[in-house]
């Protein structure tokens, strides 16, 4: 039996803000709620690059993830997000969090400080052996500055029970089949961390997805995650073509300006305020988002999404 449930299709939650830049507990309620109708959605992923986690504070950090565990009310596996670059005061924060409700954390490769491997497998290590809860690597070169090379996360693996998979943003579906292609803990899964690449990476031995548009089409992402975890590779490529326009707008002008202004067009969220340095989209890609919104809409009633 599997020690956890990070599977499937994992959502990376966005935080919604009022036009006042408050966190909008209704608008997040509401999404909550969204994703999870015809349990289209496997887990969820809070305080990720896509929520703005680094511009949060700690005591909104605790209030969302609070509100999110109360109403989830165990009908889906949660996954929080908490890294750093300070590997002590990260393994202190690991050690010391409210663990009820929550199912797994997800933690970043350490950015800025460019660590060797060594220095990486050392980090993960620590915060391995300070945790009660299981971790899920988090491999993203792009923002970090520095790739997790698959022996690395291997070698995390075998080593560590707690460590039970690696979210895997790199833009490589190889590395995925050099990871899974080792020796590993049975559980052990490597999740796309790229929408647009999902197919490729399930192709390659992942396990699912943490999903940005998911926010926004839960249960078409989902439909394309499993069709392809089955192995139904032509009918997910489909999928992954119909959706491939809104998968490249989202991220033209940064994540998550593109879904905050694609979920405040559906009237999932009631603003699409970011916090700086962050900022929304032009007036010019909105209008884009909400023409190709209407095509994939249409697109997904007629497949029944």
């Amino acid at each position: 039996m599997s020690k956890h449930s990070f599977k499937g299709l994992g959502v990376a939650l966005v935080t919604p803000f009022t036009e006042t830049n408050k966190v909008d507990y209704k608008s997040l309620e509401r999404l909550v709620e969204h994703l999870l109708r015809d349990r289209a959605t496997d887990f969820l992923v809070v305080h990720g690059t896509t929520g703005e986690s680094p511009c949060l504070t700690r005591q909104e950090r605790d209030a969302v993830t609070e509100q999110i565990v109360k109403q989830v009310a165990g009908r889906c596996p949660i996954m929080v997000g908490l890294g750093g670059n300070n590997t002590l005061e990260t393994a202190d924060r690991i050690a010391a969090m409210e663990t009820r409700g929550i199912d797994g954390i997800l933690s970043v490769v350490p950015y800025y400080n460019k660590p060797s491997q060594e220095g990486i497998y050392q980090h993960f290590s620590t915060l391995a052996r300070r945790s009660s809860l299981p971790i899920v690597l988090y491999n993203v070169p792009g923002r970090v500055g520095v790739n997790m090379a698959p022996d690395t996360v291997i070698r995390l693996a075998q080593e560590h029970e707690n460590i039970i998979g690696v979210k895997e943003a790199s833009g490589f579906p190889q590395q995925a089949e050099q990871i899974t292609s080792a020796e590993l803990p049975k559980d052990f899964v490597v999740l796309s961390g790229d929408d647009a690449l999902t197919v490729a990476f399930v192709q390659n031995g992942a396990q699912g997805v943490i999903s940005v548009v998911g926010n926004a089409y839960p249960r078409l992402t989902s439909r394309l995650t499993h069709l392809a975890m089955q192995g139904r590779y032509n009918e997910a490529d489909m999928l992954q073509t119909a959706m491939r326009q809104i998968n490249t707008q989202l991220f033209q002008e940064g994540n998550p300006a593109g879904i905050k202004a694609l979920l405040r067009l559906m009237c999932l969220i009631d603003s699409d305020t970011l916090r700086l340095p962050l900022v929304p989209v032009s007036e010019e890609l909105r209008v884009r988002l909400d023409e190709t919104r209407k095509e994939l809409d249409l697109y997904a009633s007629t497949i029944g999404c």
